[in-house]
């Protein structure tokens, strides 16, 4: 039988690295697109003498609207898609630029969504499908100051899995979202928190591979929102059960440990 291709965006490094590794380890090949095709040239070195997987690797930016047309175009079938891809904006939403704000709403929103819409026909018309769309534990608590659009995105994401899962119930698509807190990664690098993350205690974060464990696991038993860790799960749970007044000032209170202002 042929072997299932999942394509996987943002695959260099993080959480999309270890998603390669696992589907991988599963007997999957893989499609891996990020912006840096070193980094995916010497990934797919890795998971092919390690598991004799085939990876095809394409480079895009996905700030580049024509992005997700021309990774279907060039990947072909695919029996599952990892939208994974992302980045936080510091900063507040008054002295940042609109051109990057629009950036960040095309590589965070416009083109995950494309993605499923491009890719769930082929899956719906073979019968079988998985889709996981890497939304944050941000979708679901309060927002606060700062990295204004980051939480608005992930909520985003957050729906549009759910819509999504109950559209495909039957036609063997499976769709999920999946949710991490804190995740050791370059995340946090990129965007200048590393500092201040760093001061977080332990008990809120997880490793990369943790985070890909339950998400394969949660979207292979057909759950629409998969909340990684059980810290993030019990603070996804307090979010909902404190008056929502309390909440929002919990969070805008903590916001200056883990995002920039500036």
């Amino acid at each position: 039988m042929a072997r299932k291709r999942i394509l996987i965006t943002g695959a260099s490094a993080g959480i999309g690295a270890a998603f390669a590794r696992a589907y991988a380890e599963r007997g999957f090949d893989l499609v891996l697109t990020a912006r840096r095709n070193d980094r995916l040239a010497e990934l797919a070195g890795i998971l092919k003498q390690s598991f004799g997987t085939s990876c095809q690797t394409i480079a895009v930016d996905l700030a580049d609207p024509a992005g997700p047309q021309a990774i279907l175009a060039q990947a072909g079938v695919v029996d599952g898609l990892v939208n994974n891809a992302g980045y936080g904006l510091p900063g507040t939403f008054a002295n940042t630029s609109w051109a990057d704000q629009a950036a960040f709403i095309q590589v965070m929103m416009t083109a995950p969504a494309e993605l499923c819409h491009r890719a769930l026909p082929g899956m719906i018309s073979r019968g079988h499908g998985r889709i996981i769309n890497v939304a944050s534990l941000a979708g679901i608590l309060p927002p606060g100051p700062g990295h204004t659009l980051y939480g608005a995105s992930k909520a985003f994401l957050i729906k549009l899995s759910q819509s999504l899962n109950a559209e495909c119930a039957g036609t063997g698509v499976q769709v999920s979202a999946l949710c991490p807190g804190f995740t050791y990664s370059e995340f946090h690098d990129v965007n200048g928190t590393r500092g201040a993350v760093s001061k977080m205690p332990k008990w809120m974060w997880q490793t990369a591979d943790a985070v890909v464990a339950e998400g394969i696991a949660g979207v292979d038993a057909n759950r629409p929102v998969v909340v990684s860790g059980f810290a993030n799960r019990r603070l996804a749970w307090l979010s909902k059960a404190l008056p929502d007044g309390m909440s929002r000032a919990i969070v805008a209170g903590q916001s200056k440990n883990f995002r920039r202002m500036e």
